[in-house]
């Protein structure tokens, strides 16, 4: 087939993905005991695994948690399939690209303030998986702790399955919208959105444009939820009606079908000769997720000073000490700033928590934009206890601002926090497009310091 010929069949099976995307049906509620059915009959009455399941279908549990975890914390779903899931072949070792995993030794933490310029162009072919690439992250994922940060660049459909056992995946596009296709059934994903991929779920991503850019963080420890909202009482933040999970949709496909399995940090693969996308109905809470990130519901002052940053939290994975998670999924959306006597801006600040920063579109009210600077598509890393806030011309404008009540609606910006410092790949430590010299945003800060006597 001719260059030509190939480029007018992707644009076809673009136009085709989106118009499937645009027409999807989904489930509402995050965390619920959802269930859904393809072809009617297809769920079983009144038991999870009956002698004979309907219509000819395999009964299999996928669990994401221990059988005795608490019922509020167990994870699982049942699966009706055409076929189960034990029937493959062996799987064997293939390379792993730029995917790393924990625990991450090649480098020694850094204590530097560090930021990158967006991933440059992938080569042509590039799907989903192939184009991943690891920045870096902490814990062992053999002892499902911690977390990995990757960014994804990608320009073809993927045309095999991936799963990932060693954690699940909250996808966050920067450029270009996504159909999954996964298990439980399809969610459509554009910029501005995020998908939540369970561990161990199958899927595949199609572009529905020529290009596809954003970030992954891997949460190889507890599974995220929805925080508890404390005084702030029973609504704000994420609501969990605005999550939306797929209805069942299956693939009956015979034939070679290549999956990819991620396992203690390594890509196994197998020829499969079905789909394992074949589930015609399912039920249970192990599911994936979509959200619109503009459905926060943004909290904030309405006196002086603003709350600390955790207060834009949209989905938590907790520890083994309370309050204290492994990695929290903050947004930055936009908001209205009212505070009297206050510097508007994030403050100056040093944390004990490790800060990933990426930006999805328009400009952080923090960090000057432009070239150089802090743009979508590019991300900053602030280990525990690295000074950071303001750079000096953000500072400079909000001391001289005239306090009036302010919008913020040109930036959409998001963070993956953890209780350890990220540790960076030799990929990310020696990349090109590593930004140097970003220290310089903070030289100039003047001393202002006038002593009264």
């Amino acid at each position: 087939m001719s260059d030509g010929a190939t480029a007018r069949g992707s644009a076809t099976e673009r136009e085709e993905a989106r118009k499937t995307a645009e027409g999807l049906e989904h489930l509402s509620g995050f965390g619920n005991e959802h269930s859904s059915e393809a072809v009617p009959g297809a769920l079983p009455v009144g038991r999870n695994s009956p002698q004979r399941a309907p219509l000819g279908l395999y009964a299999e549990q996928l669990s994401g948690s221990a059988f005795t975890e608490p019922r509020a914390e167990n994870r699982r779903s049942w699966l009706y399939r055409i076929r189960p899931s034990a029937a493959h072949p062996s799987f064997t070792r293939t390379g792993n690209g730029a995917l790393r995993s924990a625990p991450f030794t090649q480098t020694v933490p850094d204590p530097n303030r560090l930021r990158w310029n967006p991933l440059p162009d992938p080569d042509e072919g590039t799907d989903f998986l192939a184009g991943l690439w690891t920045l870096g992250g902490n814990g062992d994922v053999a002892q499902r702790s911690g977390m990995a940060v990757h960014l994804y660049h990608a320009n073809a459909s993927m045309r095999r399955v991936f799963s990932d056992a060693d954690g699940e995946l909250l996808i966050v596009p920067e450029r270009g919208g996504l159909l999954l296709r996964t298990e439980f059934g399809m969610l459509h994903v554009e910029p501005g959105h995020v998908a939540l991929i369970p561990r161990g779920v199958r899927f595949r991503v199609e572009l529905l444009d020529e290009t596809a850019r954003g970030y992954v963080c891997e949460n190889y420890g507890a599974a995220f939820r929805l925080p508890d909202l404390g005084p702030i009482g029973a609504n704000g933040l994420a609501n969990a009606r605005d999550f939306r999970a797929p209805v069942a949709a299956y693939e009956d496909v015979e034939g070679p079908v290549e999956v990819v399995n991620k396992f203690c940090g390594n890509l196994w693969a197998a020829t499969y000769d079905h789909s394992p996308l074949d589930v015609v109905a399912w039920h249970g809470n192990h599911v994936p997720y979509a959200y619109d990130l503009r459905r926060f519901n943004v909290m904030g002052t309405i006196s002086y000073d603003h709350p600390d940053p955790s207060i834009f939290t949209v989905l938590t994975s907790p520890s083994d000490t309370p309050g204290l998670a492994g990695v929290d999924f903050v947004v930055f959306a936009p908001r209205w700033l009212v505070g009297e006597d206050t510097f508007r801006p994030p403050y100056f600040h040093r944390n004990v928590m490790s800060e990933y920063m990426g930006l999805i579109e328009g400009a952080y009210d923090a960090k000057t934009a432009g070239k150089g600077g802090f743009v979508p598509g590019g991300g900053s890393l602030h280990n525990m206890m690295s000074a950071h806030g303001p750079d000096r011309e953000t500072f400079d404008r909000a001391s001289a601002a005239e306090l009036r009540p302010q919008k913020i609606d040109d930036g959409l910006a998001f963070m993956f926090e953890t209780r350890w410092p990220v540790s960076l790949t030799p990929q990310a430590a020696r990349a090109e497009h590593l930004q140097q010299g970003y220290d310089d945003v903070w030289r100039g800060l003047e001393r202002h310091f006038r002593p009264l006597h």
